[in-house]
């Protein structure tokens, strides 16, 4: 499958797209640690179904150091031992953010009870904005059709112009 249209082809799309790419760099360089970053968008990215971003920040993570039992986990993250209570927090809010049509409350007190136990008033705008943005993110790549598996670590920002 091809994808439909080339974001940053286009003068308006390029324009976004490197709007899109500035808000994740602020987001990139706050006091968010790095490997929740990536864990975050990845599970963004399985919900929403985007192989597009499956691809980037698995392969981001595991070239940053990242596990593959960790990576292979994400998924699972519930039903498994290898992410730390800060990490399950976040993890927990990019669900219920990202899910947020399913739940009949959105994000529950109880999960940003959890985020706010570990995380500071940085961090939490960093991780509430990060999820907002993979999300965006998530939408133009599936709606435009990008694929996943040709993605080479490291060159996210080649792909943003």
């Amino acid at each position: 499958m091809e994808p439909r249209m080339n974001l940053f082809a286009n003068e308006t799309g390029a324009k976004i797209g490197k709007r899109i790419f500035a808000v994740s760099q602020v987001i990139h360089e706050s006091s968010l640690p790095k490997p929740t970053q990536e864990l975050v968008q990845l599970r963004a990215s399985q919900i929403n179904g985007c192989g597009f971003c499956v691809d980037i920040h698995g392969k981001d993570a595991a070239a940053a150091g990242e596990t593959a039992a960790r990576l292979n986990l994400v998924a699972a993250w519930r039903h498994s031992t290898v992410f730390s209570q800060a990490e399950r927090a976040a993890l927990a809010l990019t669900e219920e953010g990202t899910r947020i049509i399913d739940g009949y409350e959105g994000v529950s007190d109880e999960t940003w009870d959890q985020v706010r136990k570990h995380y500071d008033d940085d961090q939490t705008i960093a991780l509430v904005s990060l999820i907002a943005m993979i999300n965006a993110t998530n939408r133009l790549g599936v709606i435009l059709n990008n694929q996943g598996g040709s993605y080479e670590p490291g060159n996210l920002a080649t792909i943003a112009g």
